[in-house]
């Protein structure tokens, strides 16, 4: 019981990290209808900004935080209005296609502009564990999940309690409609790359110090997917619910079956429960269900 305790605390919170991820393929996805298959690769960008602010004489954490959220602010302002912009009233495949492009774009860029070797990304966290009860806690792991947490919060309320947030889940809900009543629509599609921006600056910072920064950071929106498909594409707190379902699948599975199978079970379950989860749930727990009448 005691190594289940311990394996569940620690899933549950790499689970907010990667609930924390998972939002910026919700809010691109509640707003524009598109699955943004390059969120990895903005987290990994993120990461590479990080570490060479770090790396700069006189630049400390504290200063680093601001410059990284402005520029990957900035970042998802300039994608969506340069790369997406011109892509409305496109195929869906098409636009989705031009995300898997801007994928590999950006591995390129941060190969050419900073190198392709692992650069580090140093936090001032302690490195023993935290013993609290059975479980045995990494500092960074609980640091990483209460940065999630505070996140998670302040975008939730952002969505419910601030006027720009309204108006996106306006968008969310009906363009035309949201179109109708004078909101701004090609806005609210920049407004919801630059959050993703932001959530991708958070997620750097945090699996940037866990993984060390270098092109294989992006995979880290492969890892997250499963977590969205789970919780509904368009769902904010399914994108929490799966995180932590997740998180918790992946630490169980490595904990009671990479002793038989000789490990990497955590690699390959999250997709197998994708698709079981499917079979029954093709909208995913939360996700909203499409009901068109012919």
């Amino acid at each position: 019981m005691e190594f289940f305790i311990d394996l569940v605390t620690n899933g549950l919170l790499v689970g907010l990290m990667y609930a924390l991820v998972a939002l910026g393929f919700v809010l691109i996805y509640k707003a524009t209808s598109i699955i943004n298959f390059a969120q990895g690769d903005l987290v990994m960008f993120a990461g590479y900004i990080a570490a060479v602010l770090l790396g700069l004489r006189g630049v400390s954490i504290w200063l680093m935080i601001p410059l990284l959220a402005v520029a990957m602010v900035a970042l998802g302002f300039v994608l969506e209005r340069g790369i997406l912009r011109p892509m409305v009233g496109q195929p869906l495949v098409s636009v989705i296609m031009v995300t898997i492009g801007l994928s590999f774009a950006l591995q390129g860029l941060v190969a050419i502009l900073w190198g392709a070797s692992t650069k580090n990304l140093p936090l001032p966290v302690r490195i023993d564990p935290y013993i609290i009860g059975p479980a045995f806690i990494s500092p960074i792991n609980l640091v990483a999940a209460a940065i999630a947490i505070v996140f998670l919060v302040a975008f939730g309320l952002f969505f419910t309690r601030s006027r720009l947030g309204v108006a996106m889940r306006a968008v969310a809900d009906d363009q035309q409609a949201a179109m109708v009543v004078g909101i701004k629509v090609p806005w609210v599609f920049a407004l919801s790359w630059a959050i993703a921006g932001l959530a991708a600056a958070a997620g750097g910072v945090i699996w940037g110090n866990m993984l060390g920064v270098d092109t294989l950071l992006a995979l880290v929106g492969l890892k997250v997917f499963p977590v969205v498909i789970l919780g509904g594409l368009d769902s904010i707190p399914g994108a929490i619910i799966g995180g932590l379902i997740m998180g918790a699948v992946e630490s169980l599975a490595a904990g009671y079956l990479d002793p038989y199978v000789g490990g990497g079970t955590k690699d390959f379950i999250p997709y197998v429960l994708m698709i079981l989860v499917l079979f029954f749930k093709p909208y995913g727990f939360f996700g909203h269900e499409t009901i068109e009448r012919v």
